[in-house]
């Protein structure tokens, strides 16, 4: 090609940028907001997939290693995998990082399984959950980071280990890595990776709260129900008989026999459903509730719980002959949960609508 031709086609590709690039400007200034959140959104999907929020971040400390830590939103415990490669001893090369931007797709394994005589160790599901590996951004943070799954450090451990044991390692760093996976397997092997993060994050305090919730969705509703007959007259019955009364005449004020149905069944039935209940129902200034507690029950968990439970509550009642003898029954069978602290139920409602 001629210096002639060669000049014609700069110039034609320098004609083409700029043209490309006004063109992209004038199309960006025609755009609105909503426009323009949404091609981001696209990009970075491309870029970085489903990007997830960490709720809880922390460090986790185990035989003298730090590992950056979090959990996701949908609760998945995560560790950094940069904090992995430094704790083991490994570095990041510009090669590694040119291989990265070229694979963004997370197509590679990552830097800690990625030696060439170390590869063979690690076998097909792993490597397959490897690939995929997890970006998430800290809730308030600008900063992107990739992590995988905390359950996984034990079988990555495990790749060097069996590597060492194969007399495959190299040079002097992969026996010294090799050294450092096999203190973290055995610090590991005391308590669970899944409570390490939790503890490290701070989530082993919201996360009975988040199970407590998911309980109390699943047993009580939102809208009062209609009133419908739900304890048979034999569990009162056994009742009265067990506590030395005759029924029906010796019918005693509701509250005493409320007292004795939350401690026999509503105690019992579900950790902190008698506290959601009793905050769904409010006393009045006289003191008494104007609906049952049953009302609240949903229709496919709550109630067949109740009645399966009132079963279970009738058979103990027949084959015991004094109150004491029942009680103990009981709390063999069918324990008391442990009261739990919940929310006011209108602060409850305040965050909810906050939120």
């Amino acid at each position: 090609m001629s210096d002639q031709s060669k000049s014609v086609e700069a110039a034609a590709k320098t004609l083409s940028a700029l043209g490309a690039a006004k063109g992209g400007k004038a199309r960006a200034e025609s755009l609105d907001d909503d426009q323009r959140r949404e091609i981001a959104q696209k990009a970075a999907r491309a870029r970085w997939g489903d990007m997830r929020k960490a709720t809880h971040v922390g460090d986790l400390k185990i035989a003298g290693f730090e590992l950056p830590c979090a959990v996701l939103e949908d609760g998945t415990r995560v560790l950094s995998e940069t904090g992995v490669v430094k704790s083991l001893g490994l570095y990041r090369s510009g090669a590694v990082h040119v291989r990265e931007r070229e694979t963004s797709d997370g197509a590679h394994l990552p830097l800690f399984v990625a030696n060439k005589n170390v590869k063979p160790f690690v076998d097909n599901e792993l490597a397959g959950v490897l690939r995929k590996p997890i970006w998430y951004r800290v809730k308030g943070a600008g900063t992107v980071h990739k992590g995988f799954d905390a359950k996984l450090l034990p079988k990555v451990c495990d790749v060097w280990l069996k590597a060492r044991d194969a007399g495959v390692l190299r040079g002097s760093r992969q026996p010294l890595i090799a050294k450092k996976a096999d203190i973290l397997i055995r610090g590991l092997a005391d308590v669970g990776i899944v409570a390490l993060v939790d503890e490290a994050t701070g989530y082993q305090y919201d996360r009975a709260r988040h199970a407590l919730e998911e309980i109390l969705e699943r047993f009580i509703k939102n809208e009062l129900g209609k009133w419908a007959r739900r304890f048979p007259d034999e569990f009162y019955e056994h009742l009265f008989r067990l506590k030395g009364m005759k029924w029906p005449s010796d019918r005693n004020p509701p509250q005493f026999v409320g007292t004795l149905t939350n401690n026999v069944v509503y105690k019992r039935l579900a950790p902190g459903v008698l506290q959601e209940l009793q905050n769904k129902t409010p006393k009045t200034a006289r003191g008494h509730r104007r609906n049952k507690y049953h009302q609240w029950l949903t229709e496919d968990v709550g109630h067949p719980k109740l009645q399966e439970h009132l079963a279970s509550v009738i058979t103990l009642m027949r084959v015991s002959e004094k109150w004491d003898d029942f009680r103990a029954l009981l709390d063999k069978a069918l324990p008391k949960y442990k009261e739990l602290p919940l929310l006011d139920w209108a602060e409850r409602q305040k965050l909810e609508e906050s939120n």
